[in-house]
């Protein structure tokens, strides 16, 4: 009887020690943080627009998640500043059709992104290199040709966003 007990005992120490926690448990934005600023991205891809799909991806998906979270574009009036820098912007084609022509074109994006506390001027969370991925497809009838890359870039920022507000909000 003793034995079962001291090892659930041990098993109970070893996962609280070895760092596991349920998801949404972490460690996310100090209760201190009430205003989170979000400036336009900065967009070293030079791709047009792209940084304001993103931007506006990440204010909506705060809007959305943190009911007790307010959002503005403006630092200086917020306690926490989250600045992203859309670095790279790739659209290599994937498949060809019949006649050699690109029909699936893959696009990738790479973002930085920091998270900053304005009050002591620490870091919350910072990655300079995530990489979010999308597919896109063209159409064999020119008639019914439409650019589906913008879709596409939707897509892969709502993506983005849902994951970088998960990870900040939740502790992930």
């Amino acid at each position: 009887m003793f034995k079962p007990v001291l090892l659930m005992i041990m098993l109970a120490l070893f996962a609280d020690v070895c760092g596991y926690k349920r998801a949404g448990k972490g460690k996310g934005l100090p209760p201190d943080i009430k205003t989170i600023a979000v400036p336009v991205f900065q967009n070293s891809s030079l791709k047009y627009r792209v940084e304001q799909r993103f931007t506006r991806a990440v204010i909506e998906e705060i809007l959305k998640r943190a009911r007790g979270l307010r959002v503005t574009t403006i630092p200086d009036d917020a306690d926490a500043v989250l600045t992203g820098d859309i670095r790279n912007f790739r659209d290599p084609g994937a498949l060809l059709d019949d006649q050699g022509r690109t029909r699936v074109w893959n696009v990738r994006i790479t973002v930085s992104v920091t998270v900053r506390n304005q009050k002591t001027k620490k870091i919350i969370y910072n990655n300079p290199r995530l990489m979010f991925e999308g597919e896109y497809q063209l159409s064999d009838d020119p008639e019914s040709f439409f650019n589906e890359e913008n879709p596409a870039v939707e897509r892969i920022a709502r993506e983005f966003a849902q994951t970088i507000i998960s990870t900040i909000l939740e502790g992930l």
